[in-house]
């Protein structure tokens, strides 16, 4: 049976094949697979960006310059986060790795890349949201970051978010979603519901990190269905 909502557009169809998502057809029909359509918390008005640039250049000069942790020691660059400051979606994701401490940009080792296909399948580029991290420095090996190191960078993750005011967080693997919303509770039941963030309660929903994709494609589906479900708390753009 086909799937009700908005047809996806042949880039969209396009990502979704470099996923590895098969997408069944009918004959004489589009693909079946289809966004939803937007929920009622959709229509309500996602709160404007803030756009002082100061404020930014001085948060990044701050966290350029961070000595907080001994993550500082071993950094070849602060990988502060890249993208729309007036996005309505905000990625976060757990840590640099190599590839983003050379370059200094989150997001753009293969990881990067199948993020950029995921964001992409949900009808939005990279350019038109914001992407960070819970630490901004690599931590050595790629190891899971320390409870000090994640307080160290605590501060700047909020100050982007309180800057950035978004429409939705979309968080990307298990450390990254346990310390956004303070718990120990596994990632496979944190997916599929939509959690809320902070005093303003901003949407959160919570999926698979690319890198763990790469290692298990089986769960690429599951994380199709994460997305469909921001698409439709929060569209990534403005559909008007």
């Amino acid at each position: 049976m086909a799937a009700t909502g908005r047809q996806l557009t042949d880039p969209q169809l396009a990502a979704l094949a470099a996923m590895n998502i098969p997408v069944w057809t009918r004959r004489g029909e589009l693909a079946a697979v289809a966004l939803p359509p937007a929920s009622p918390l959709a229509a309500s008005p996602v709160p404007a960006p803030a756009t002082d640039t100061g404020d930014w250049q001085a948060l990044e000069r701050e966290a350029l310059a961070c000595t907080k942790c001994v993550l500082h020691q071993t950094r070849t660059n602060v990988v502060f986060g890249v993208g729309d400051r007036r996005a309505r979606w905000m990625i976060v994701g757990e840590a640099p790795g190599a590839d983003e401490d050379r370059q200094g940009e989150p997001f753009v080792g293969r990881a990067g890349q199948l993020l950029n296909e995921m964001l992409l399948a949900a009808g939005v580029a990279r350019e038109q949201v914001y992407i960070a991290n819970i630490l901004k420095c690599r931590p050595p090996e790629n190891r899971d970051p320390k409870p000090d190191e994640s307080e160290s960078c605590e501060g700047y993750l909020k100050r982007q978010i309180a800057l950035l005011k978004p429409g939705l967080l979309l968080v990307l693997g298990r450390i990254a979603a346990q310390k956004l919303l303070g718990t120990d509770t596994p990632i496979g039941k944190l997916r599929g519901a939509v959690h809320r963030y902070g005093p303003a309660g901003i949407p959160l929903v919570v999926t698979y990190h690319p890198a763990y994709l790469l290692r298990s494609p089986g769960q690429k589906r599951k994380s199709w269905e994460d997305l469909c479900l921001a698409r439709a708390t929060v569209p990534p753009k403005d559909e008007r």
